[in-house]
């Protein structure tokens, strides 16, 4: 996915440094429709990474608690699926950040 929005925005770059854009308003609401759909995953991206930060947490404190080692197994599985989740979204919040910016560029242009 990544790969996918670096091309999206980098095409949308190339489009407004053109000087003479033809189709603006398709373009512009095409990339509105975008923006809406990445707002979606990142929203979910959040809820997902939220729940694994919780239930890391939880499993920590458990693991803590009753001394019991298969809570900490827990907690360092978790760990590991969490930490790719923070970075995935923290790369998606920057993008969508980015394409806001794009698409008041692409409004400028109108």
């Amino acid at each position: 996915m990544n790969k996918k929005l670096k091309y999206y925005i980098n095409t949308v770059d190339k489009i407004l440094a053109e000087k003479d854009i033809h189709n603006l308003s398709i373009v512009t609401t095409n990339h509105l429709q975008q923006i809406q759909f990445y707002q979606h995953e990142r929203l979910i991206h959040l809820l997902v990474t939220g729940i694994f930060a919780i239930l890391s947490m939880l499993s920590l404190l458990g693991a803590i608690a009753f001394c019991h080692f298969g809570l900490l197994l827990l907690f360092f599985l978790l760990l590991c699926l969490l930490i790719p989740y923070i970075f995935y979204y923290y790369t998606l919040e920057n993008s969508v950040q980015k394409m806001y910016d794009q698409y008041w560029k692409l409004k400028e242009k109108e």
